[in-house]
């Protein structure tokens, strides 16, 4: 352990960031590394710098002081007003006087970002595709990803603090405000629904991890006798409001409801948060459910389960794989049409919610 980093361990007013630009599953399961951090540094002012898309995620959680947010709308500003921004954005974060600086981003961008910082201590990881100086220089230090091939995110994110050797805090935190649940109970007393409830997502952004809609129709159909009232969720893309009409059009008229398209992303988790019961793909609201300690039955395809299954969960992940062959999720084309959730029977959801009604 170098003498930067261990003359933090017992200073209660470190002003540290953390970076993370990826997709809005990542930054929920990076909300571990925030909640080690205020709990080995309770007084510590600790920022995050993110993608603005994915702010919903985290501004919630009150381990966090600050976020600030890389806008990749900017780019249509054209390339001065672009650059105006950016640099904007350097000078803010280098005016704060980062005493750490935590880099679990892989892009240069992120790199460049850390070194102009300006943070005594800048610790990042050493992953194989950024071997070289830049790289190194722009840190002061770097972990080992020796193990991340073995490793679920949440763990991979954590072993950013390797290097302090201090105790982990492990739990995914998905926090919503007041509001959002108001505005929730809201569209709910409009529908004339109230919990307990089930929570359907059939959809994702990239539909090769999809359940058909002839399936999760019979899934609702038998679900139904249960007695609870099925809400189905979506985002706002019209491919997945489509999906949802087309679901919803094989089921009874009686007791399915739709806020597809409807919510914002606190107020889904607001929502999964009162509801008995999640069901959905892997997905955004499939790790909110886990982190919210609803019940979740999580469908997956080819995605890499040891990286991306529900971290925490109380439920049942049901692997498509079981059923059938699946190809090599690193050889997916994300455009393509294929639903290799197909190999799923409908029987094995319908059994594995009905443990949990």
């Amino acid at each position: 352990m170098s003498t930067s980093i261990s003359s933090f361990v017992g200073k209660p007013d470190i002003r540290v960031l953390v970076i993370k630009l990826r997709h809005h599953g990542d930054m929920l399961l990076m909300s571990p590394v925030l909640e080690t951090l205020r709990a080995q540094w309770p007084q510590a002012t600790i920022d995050v710098l993110l993608y603005e898309e994915t702010r919903e995620m985290l501004s919630a959680l009150p381990s966090i002081n600050h976020i600030y947010g890389i806008d990749r709308k900017w780019k249509k500003l054209g390339t001065r007003q672009h650059l105006t921004k950016e640099w904007q954005l350097l000078k803010q974060l280098r005016k704060q006087h980062y005493d750490l600086v935590l880099n679990l981003a892989d892009q240069w961008r992120s790199a460049l970002v850390t070194r102009f910082t300006g943070a005594p201590v800048r610790i990042g990881f050493g992953f194989n595709k950024r071997k070289g100086h830049i790289w190194s220089c722009c840190h002061t230090q770097l972990a080992s990803v020796s193990g991340h091939q073995k490793m679920h995110t949440v763990e991979q994110n954590l072993s950013i603090f390797a290097p302090f050797a201090i105790p982990t805090v492990s739990d995914v935190k998905m926090a919503w405000p007041p509001t959002a649940w108001q505005a929730v109970e809201n569209k709910l007393k409009a529908l004339n629904v109230s919990a307990p409830y089930i929570i359907i997502q059939p959809t994702s952004r990239w539909f090769f991890k999809c359940w058909s809609e002839e399936k999760m129709a019979q899934t609702i159909c038998e679900l139904q006798q249960q007695g609870f009232p099925i809400i189905l969720t979506s985002g706002p893309d019209e491919k997945e409001r489509a999906m949802i009409a087309e679901i919803q059009a094989n089921c009874p008229v009686e007791g399915v409801y739709s806020l597809a398209g409807e919510l914002t992303l606190q107020q889904l988790a607001a929502l999964i948060d009162h509801a008995k019961l999640f069901i959905g793909v892997d997905s955004v609201p499939m790790h909110m459910a886990a982190a919210l300690h609803t019940p979740c039955i999580a469908l997956f395809g080819p995605s890499k389960l040891q990286f991306w299954r529900p971290w925490q969960a109380t439920g049942e992940v049901i692997w498509a794989g079981d059923y059938g062959p699946l190809p090599d999720p690193d050889a997916i084309d994300t455009h393509t049409s294929e639903r290799y959730l197909d190999a799923i029977p409908a029987e094995a959801v319908i059994n594995a919610a009905r443990k949990y009604l």
